[in-house]
């Protein structure tokens, strides 16, 4: 990510590779692990992997925005709109959208059959029907008059968070012209066990730990995973998850070791 970002100049480029600078890499890893399983090389891995942290890099400057969640924090660093300005962070945001599909279209990611399709499949889980629809559900929750029920959570999770993780997983077999169908089960189960994760750090995280603000979602009366089956139901819920999440890997035997335990280090994290 580092080097697809070392040589774009003056702020906005300052303020990208701010932006991608720390996490958890763990969308990147799915693409190179997914890959691994399918053969495909790791030189030719690196693009989608590439790709996927810098569309996920984008939707959080944009998420921090104070229009939208309206952080300071992230990864234990000032938001881009703290450090620079807004319009800085909507530019560093649009940049680095805008780097996800060039990566994801370079010609060493695959055959030009292979890059046109995980372009296409990336634009599809990050636009309106993917992780922006999920997103404004949640902003339209904020002001509804009846708190989400635990489908409607499900569901607007599905796409803000679980979409991108989905794509992710499934960027081995696109490039090897494989069943995406285990891997994309893995991905619907590990993508809500992850956010039922986060929903529990808000409650219990540490700023220090996770790097980003915490008790966020009760402070504004939100319904999350938590609020509706409770801190002891959400836990046993991530725990089902994560289970459903490495049974789905069972066509790959062994080798999809690392993606279970990919699964397990989702609900046990502390950041």
């Amino acid at each position: 990510m580092a080097t697809v970002l070392a040589g774009i100049p003056g702020v906005t480029g300052d303020a990208m590779r701010h932006a991608a600078t720390g996490g958890k890499r763990l969308r990147a890893f799915l693409v190179l692990e997914s890959a691994r399983l399918h053969g495909v090389p790791h030189t030719q891995a690196l693009w989608p992997a590439a790709a996927i942290e810098a569309m996920h890099a984008y939707s959080l400057v944009h998420d921090d925005l104070p229009a939208m969640d309206d952080d300071d924090l992230r990864r234990g660093q000032p938001t881009v709109h703290v450090k620079w300005d807004e319009a800085t962070a909507i530019l560093a945001g649009d940049a680095l959208q805008a780097l996800a599909f060039e990566c994801a279209a370079h010609r060493e990611a695959g055959t030009a059959e292979v890059r046109a399709t995980l372009a296409l499949t990336l634009a599809q889980a990050a636009g309106a029907r993917g992780m922006v629809l999920g997103q404004a559900m949640d902003i339209a929750a904020e002001t509804a008059t009846t708190p989400l029920t635990i489908d409607e959570i499900t569901a607007l999770q599905a796409g803000k968070t679980g979409a991108l993780f989905e794509w992710s997983a499934c960027a081995g077999a696109i490039m090897a012209g494989a069943d995406a169908t285990p891997l994309r089960d893995y991905a619907r189960a590990f993508g809500l066990a992850f956010q039922i994760a986060d929903d529990i750090l808000d409650v219990e995280g540490d700023e220090d730990a996770t790097g980003k603000r915490v008790g966020k979602d009760g402070a504004a009366g939100k319904a999350t995973f938590v609020s509706l089956l409770g801190l002891d139901g959400a836990k046993a819920r991530a725990v089902v998850l994560a289970d459903e999440a490495c049974d789905a890997l069972a066509p790959y035997g062994a080798a999809a070791e690392n993606l279970r335990e990919a699964a397990r280090f989702a609900i046990s994290r502390r950041s």
